[in-house]
């Protein structure tokens, strides 16, 4: 559905001198994808998401939108390409002297659609983001949850192919961001609409993405599947973002801090185990227990699901014959289990 091809994109610092705000991003979304793109404030992200409609064009690279490469159209022709493509928002962006249903309505001003037309068009719409019993209301007698689902329903109206969030929940509550990532999620599985969602937050993507895009400094440094990624990330910057979702990784503090029952004893391991396959069945932890003789004590647990798989882990520490620990480790890991030894306490064998 959308096809960037390296994109770069450059600015004057207003000192005759060009910053490089994206160098070679070249991403491919899927129709019907959830397609995250992450990163922390000034990595490029929101300048991509807007070369992707051309908000903002490219300086060099294409963007093709279901086969059409939009880079190459005209301002005509780009403007109804752009009617395939919904925006929405971190501050909403609606019109504070129009009601919900004079918001909602206006990007249907120019579609041929007669009043009646329009009248049920917008009331579907927002029957979808259910608000249908606040269409004669005014912006600012909505909450930061309501607008949104305003803005959502007005992205909406062109019947777009392509939904385009720009950090739509960074300015909402955290109960109200789980139930617009629901709504966006609902509205993909319903309309098939492709979404591009850009955030800083990590939990964002882990709720409703199915691939994500991580990008540092004007480039993508890591994409994939989400779980995959998350299972198994290889840059710094993802695993950085990792640990801000995940209690596995409160283990070196607390190791630090000499938290009792942390520190390992001598003959002790130390270790965080992590799922890094999507089907995990088997009970590892007490079969490895039985076959080789060993304790593992759970120090730490932090397993939801991700993509439909269970995702995360626990730290535990191992206790037993020093060489049944290093065979219970390799057993591990031939069963597709990550395992990352924190700090070792035994003697040399």
């Amino acid at each position: 559905m959308i096809e960037i091809d390296n994109i770069v994109k450059t600015f004057s610092d207003g000192k005759d001198r060009e910053v490089e705000a994206l160098k070679n991003v070249s991403l491919t979304i899927n129709d019907g994808d959830i397609y995250g793109i992450i990163g922390f404030s000034g990595a490029g992200k929101s300048t991509l998401v807007r070369c992707i409609n051309l908000l903002g064009r490219p300086t060099s690279g294409s963007v093709r939108i279901d086969g059409k490469d939009i880079t190459s159209l005209d301002a005509k022709h780009l403007r109804e390409e752009r009617k395939k493509i919904g925006m929405i928002f971190q501050h909403f962006n609606l019109m504070p002297s129009r009601t919900v249903f004079g918001n909602v309505a206006f990007p249907l001003k120019k579609s041929g659609l007669s009043k009646a037309e329009i009248q049920k068009k917008v009331r579907k719409l927002l029957e979808m983001v259910e608000l249908s019993d606040r269409e004669n209301a005014y912006p600012s007698e909505l909450s930061g949850g309501q607008k949104q689902r305003v803005a959502i329903a007005r992205a909406l109206a062109n019947d777009p192919k392509i939904l385009l969030s720009d950090e739509a929940t960074s300015a909402l509550d955290p109960q109200t961001t789980g139930s617009i990532l629901k709504l966006l999620k609902k509205l993909n599985e319903k309309l098939n609409i492709t979404i591009v969602v850009i955030t800083h937050e990590m939990d964002v993507i882990k709720q409703i993405c199915n691939k994500v895009a991580v990008m540092e400094q004007g480039a993508v440094v890591e994409s994939g599947d989400v779980f995959d990624v998350f299972a198994n990330p290889k840059h710094p910057l993802t695993k950085d973002f990792i640990k801000t979702t995940s209690n596995l990784y409160k283990v070196e503090e607390m190791l630090n801090s000499n938290i009792a029952g942390v520190v390992p004893e001598k003959g002790e391991v130390l270790a965080r185990l992590t799922y890094i396959q999507k089907e995990v069945s088997e009970p590892l932890i007490s079969s490895v227990t039985q076959k080789f003789g060993i304790l593992l004590n759970i120090l730490l647990a932090d397993v939801e699901i991700v993509s439909g798989s269970p995702i995360g882990g626990t730290v535990v520490k191992f206790n037993g014959e020093s060489i049944r620990i290093d065979e219970a480790i390799q057993y591990l890991r031939e069963k597709q289990v990550g395992v990352e030894v924190i700090k070792d306490a035994r003697n040399p064998y």
